[in-house]
């Protein structure tokens, strides 16, 4: 499993707009890009998706750009990833449309890799941006370091 550009970026997009929700107006493509080092046109592909699932909102005008609309302590990790991504699944026959495996019902394996997927997306569903925020931009004490320890945490208990 690998979280591709698409999922890592779509996080920077969403911490750099958190990072200006101060600001009086909303933040422009190319603001976002330059100072997250990503091509312009690639932020703006990837904040439609953003856009789509509600989490951000376009505004026009004169004073129009991007700003987070839904509240960062309610998006968790797994769904700003998945909106990004799509489904988070470690192995290809977890997937939805490999239902139709013939191997499905008697793979031993699988019953493993569907424990091990569904700890993970727990993980990420136990974590939020704002939380992401907090540890790693906003100069939490502790820094991106207690998310970390935080996780190692529910990893270890979630393989006891």
């Amino acid at each position: 499993m690998r979280i591709s550009t698409k999922g890592r970026y779509g996080l920077r997009i969403l911490l750099d707009l958190a990072a200006h929700q101060a600001d009086a107006r909303p933040r422009l493509s190319r603001e976002i890009a330059k100072s997250q080092q990503i091509s312009e046109k690639y932020v703006s592909r990837l904040i439609l998706a953003l856009r789509d699932a509600g989490i951000v909102g376009s505004f026009r005008g004169a004073r129009g750009g991007y700003s987070i609309v839904k509240p960062l302590d309610k998006v968790t990790l797994l769904e700003a990833i998945e909106t990004m991504e799509g489904p988070l699944e470690v192995v290809e026959c977890l997937a939805a449309d490999a239902a139709n495996c013939e191997r499905s019902e008697t793979c031993g394996p699988r019953q493993f890799w569907r424990k091990f997927n569904d700890e993970i997306r727990g993980i990420l569903q136990k974590y939020t941006v704002q939380d992401l925020f907090n540890s790693c931009c906003a100069g939490e004490q502790g820094g991106l370091s207690t998310l970390v320890s935080l996780t190692d945490s529910a990893l270890e208990t979630a393989v006891d």
